[in-house]
């Protein structure tokens, strides 16, 4: 099966791009926690100041994997944008996004980081479906800008 979000936003030249919007959001969201949140992504940003994005990076296929059925079946009859269609099915996306993190997190050696992501799961859960309306802009912009959410047989753009 092709993947062509992998395809197209996980390679060059979008993926920079797609990272650092994608970190963009990620601090977005973070402002709006509480101070606990707010504290912790600070002191992460601070001890190293690259990993937000590192991460984003190192994820990113993983996640476009995910999202990618979700694509596949909206692409068909394309009743919708793909953001309102992504939007309309949130608590599967979020799900599906974090099936990537439950992975990473159930093969780590760190008992810590596993014992307090195991902890926060269900909160981190709310926290991706809060996001997910802006990172269904964020994806259908980028397909739109690579021309892929138009008409595939036809190469036609979105309308």
């Amino acid at each position: 099966m092709s993947s062509i979000l992998v395809d197209t936003l996980g390679r060059e030249p979008h993926r920079p791009q797609v990272v650092e919007e994608c970190v963009g959001l990620i601090d977005a969201q973070v402002k709006q926690k509480g101070f606990l949140i707010k504290g912790a992504y600070s002191t992460i940003k601070a001890i190293k100041k690259r990993f937000v994005p590192e991460v984003v990076d190192a994820l990113l296929d993983d996640w476009l994997t995910q999202i990618q059925p979700h694509f596949d079946k909206w692409e068909t009859p394309k009743p919708s944008s793909f953001s309102d269609y992504i939007i309309a099915r949130s608590d599967d996306v979020a799900e599906d996004l974090l099936k990537v993190t439950d992975e990473r997190a159930e093969k780590t050696s760190h008992t810590t980081a596993k014992k307090m992501y195991k902890r926060m799961r269900d909160s981190a859960k709310r926290n991706v479906i809060e996001a997910i309306p802006d990172l269904a802009k964020l994806i259908e912009k980028h397909l739109n800008g690579a021309g892929v959410t138009g008409n595939r047989e036809t190469g036609q753009p979105a309308t």
